[in-house]
């Protein structure tokens, strides 16, 4: 056996690893030309002030792969993520710590699949959760 995650011992509950991030101005720059979204509230503060916001704000394709990156690393190299959902709940500043976290919230077979349910969350410094989600994951099982 590899060492890999099996899906025999995963069970509800079960806490993934956290993923502390702390995104700063220059990553959003990065990110913004990486992903095409070159909306000025990621950029611009003098914009995004102007608009009404605190000041430049985290692109929330950013905080989903944040959340992906928590359960990828977690189910490692023979799992497959099926299936991943976020819902924006409030935005994010750039240098604030962010804790992503997820939770195992159902085991299942359907079909020949050995399938993980599992709830995610983001939340920043000072305690606000502004991003969740689920994920679907199917791993190897032993009985092949």
């Amino acid at each position: 056996m590899s060492g890999n995650l099996l899906w025999e011992d995963v069970a509800a509950g079960q806490e993934l690893p956290s993923l502390v991030k702390q995104p700063s101005k220059r990553q959003l720059v990065k990110y913004a030309g990486a992903s095409g979204d070159f909306y000025e509230v990621h950029y611009d503060k003098d914009f995004a002030v102007e608009i009404g916001l605190p000041g430049l704000i985290v692109h929330g394709a950013l905080k989903n792969a944040y959340l992906a990156q928590v359960v990828t690393d977690w189910m490692g190299p023979d799992g497959v993520l099926k299936k991943l959902s976020v819902k924006y709940r409030g935005t994010d500043i750039p240098d604030d710590a962010l804790t992503c976290s997820g939770r195992v919230t159902k085991t299942y077979v359907d079909g020949d699949l050995h399938q993980v349910d599992c709830a995610l969350s983001l939340t920043n410094g000072s305690g606000e959760q502004t991003t969740t989600g689920t994920a679907t994951v199917v791993l190897p099982s032993r009985g092949g």
